[in-house]
């Protein structure tokens, strides 16, 4: 079966830099679109950045339906692969489905940090298609943003099929938390239409990282990475970085 075409505008992106880098992965789906505003903003700054496209994502619905849980976390895996093969430091962001793969990662790797964006542990309006087959496809709403310019590539419907291995990946990390030890900050947006903001919370009290911080998204709805909070994002972001690897006194173009 021929591969189905990459939406325009979806493509993973690598931007090479320093010997720091940033990986950095999208949502359900998603794609590596929602989160360039922030990975071109690193570039900026100096770091190394790898936006990787999960299987099945920015494609067609008939393929994200071929695709599973475990595909996601070995794309996870081989783009923080990618990123060690240059870069003495790894930082690791992950928006929403993408938080609690990367809360994943952190399990099996020493990353220099996390960093979630309201991390999926929940999606209630998903929860009633557990173990189900029917219907096929379910349809989506609009992108869950605040600020009215913003537009998200994602699609109209979604399969059942991904939809129960969303929920999977969610049980598989949300059992996990207490392995993680590594610096952890988590964005969280109080008014989430999607993700319950209490999954943030339950993963900072549960996590056994001694370096952990909560940072509020007011301004935000769930896909932050593309709202009025993304430059707050980035600010508080780079903070960390520089926290964790005694950056304070270089500066980057």
């Amino acid at each position: 079966m021929t591969a189905a075409k990459v939406i325009s505008g979806a493509e993973q992106f690598f931007i090479p830099g320093n010997s720091i880098g940033i990986l950095i992965c999208h949502g359900f789906n998603g794609t590596p679109q929602s989160v360039r505003y922030l990975g071109e903003n690193f570039a900026a700054k100096g770091f190394t950045v790898f936006a990787p496209r999960l299987a099945g994502h920015g494609t067609d619905e008939a393929e994200m339906e071929t695709s599973d849980y475990q595909q996601w976390i070995q794309d996870v895996e081989m783009a923080y692969a990618k990123l060690k093969q240059t870069c003495t430091n790894v930082f690791v962001i992950g928006q929403s489905m993408g938080g609690a793969l990367v809360l994943d990662l952190a399990t099996k790797v020493a990353c220099d940090g996390i960093l979630t964006i309201n991390a999926a542990l929940q999606v209630p309006e998903y929860e009633k298609y557990c173990n189900k087959t029917v219907p096929r496809f379910i349809p989506e709403g609009k992108p869950d943003i605040k600020a009215v310019d913003s537009k998200e590539i994602a699609y109209d419907r979604v399969p059942i099929k991904a939809v129960n291995q969303l929920l999977d990946i969610m049980k598989h990390t949300g059992a996990q938390l207490q392995k993680i030890t590594c610096p952890l900050i988590l964005f969280h947006s109080p008014e989430d239409h999607v993700v319950p903001d209490r999954c943030s919370h339950h993963i900072y009290e549960t996590v056994l990282s001694d370096d952990k911080e909560m940072v509020s998204l007011d301004n935000s709805y769930h896909v932050a990475s593309l709202d009025h909070d993304k430059d707050y994002i980035i600010e508080r972001s780079y903070q960390f970085i520089q926290k964790h690897t005694k950056l304070t006194n270089r500066v980057y173009a």
